[in-house]
């Protein structure tokens, strides 16, 4: 038996609750997938998730299952850098973490997909997957496009003080910060966001081949509707 079934039986609020939400009757007797992702409006890494998250969810219908959606945003190390904001940059994973934790033990499911980009996010949930005893697959929003000459987020602050100290204009240092991020996905070097992405993969949470992918790439939402996929089989 499943465990949200086992979990049901214990819980006659359940059904009616899901209902009232729109689940249909036959998604009741369903197996349970849990799509637990850090998309929000506060970074590159986390704004775009959403189109991940839906392919997932349309990964464990096809497969049988129901998706339900929890979403923890996480924020951005690069703009809490430089001021007081960077104090809370681990107790965001760690808030990541108890909320994936939380989100599955209060609603037990029989699996999960889980969606992030970036420094925290990433380590959040895959700290958070630790905790909860289902079958677990990782997915990633990819990676930002580099902007012109490859130009990437990492350069910024190079040119910041090449600019305070004279050896380039202010127009060229404002080209270079409209530029530094054309898409969405995690910054586009090998800092701490890649470097998770590609953790995640070696530790084998994620579908082999899908770290640090283009995050414009059509590859990558394929890859987001086979770990919905996966999941079921799993579950």
């Amino acid at each position: 038996m499943y465990r949200s079934e086992e979990v049901r039986k214990l819980a006659p609020e359940m059904d009616p609750l899901r209902l009232g939400m729109g689940w249909k009757r036959s998604d009741l007797d369903k197996p349970k997938i849990m799509i637990e992702s850090t998309m929000g409006d506060s970074h590159p890494g986390s704004a775009h998730l959403m189109e991940f998250v839906e392919q997932a969810a349309k990964g464990v219908h096809d497969a049988g299952g129901k998706a339900a959606r929890y979403y923890t945003t996480d924020i951005c190390d690069g703009q809490a850098q430089g001021h007081d904001g960077i104090n809370y940059s681990l107790a965001s994973r760690d808030m990541i973490a108890n909320m994936v934790e939380i989100h599955e033990n209060a609603t037990p499911f029989d699996g999960g997909v889980f969606i992030a980009s970036c420094d925290k996010g990433m380590p959040g949930l895959l700290m958070g997957i630790g905790r909860c005893n289902i079958p677990s697959i990782m997915v990633t929003g990819g990676v930002m496009e580099a902007g012109p000459d490859m130009l990437t987020l990492e350069e910024i602050g190079k040119y910041s003080a090449m600019c305070q100290r004279g050896e380039i204009t202010g127009e060229q240092f404002l080209f270079y910060k409209h530029h530094a991020c054309p898409s969405c996905g995690a910054c586009s070097f090998m800092g701490t966001a890649c470097t998770m992405q590609v953790m995640a993969e070696a530790l084998g949470l994620m579908l082999p081949g899908t770290s640090v992918m283009p995050a414009t790439c059509a590859d990558l939402k394929r890859a987001a509707y086979d770990a919905g996929l996966q999941a079921m089989k799993l579950a």
